[in-house]
């Protein structure tokens, strides 16, 4: 990965990464650090590994949320341009067959 040299903390630990984009790295790593938050408020007497697990797996069940509502809107979105284009064809026929 390019880019420059980002510090940011993650559940009480700095990390030095690296990306194009300092605003999205550091919204990134914020995300992740509020998860893990959340879990270790949720279950303190839980080692960190099965914090940071727990966080993984509810982080990529969010992703799969999003992923899966975007393909809707695509399929749905695909549809509305599939009939606008047969109604402009139709409105093409009948002004042809008109003339």
């Amino acid at each position: 990965m390019n880019g420059k040299s980002i510090k940011v903390k993650i559940f009480g630990s700095e990390y030095p990464l690296k990306g194009e984009n300092e605003d999205l790295t550091k919204r990134i790593a914020a995300y992740v650090d509020s998860m893990l938050t959340k879990i270790h408020e949720k279950i303190p007497e839980q080692p960190p590994l099965t914090v940071a697990v727990l966080s993984a797996l509810n982080i990529t069940e969010d992703l799969m949320k999003e992923r899966e509502q975007h393909q809707h809107t695509v399929m749905h979105l695909e549809t509305e341009i599939e009939k606008l284009n047969n109604y402009l064809d139709n409105c093409l026929e009948s002004a042809e067959r008109a003339s």
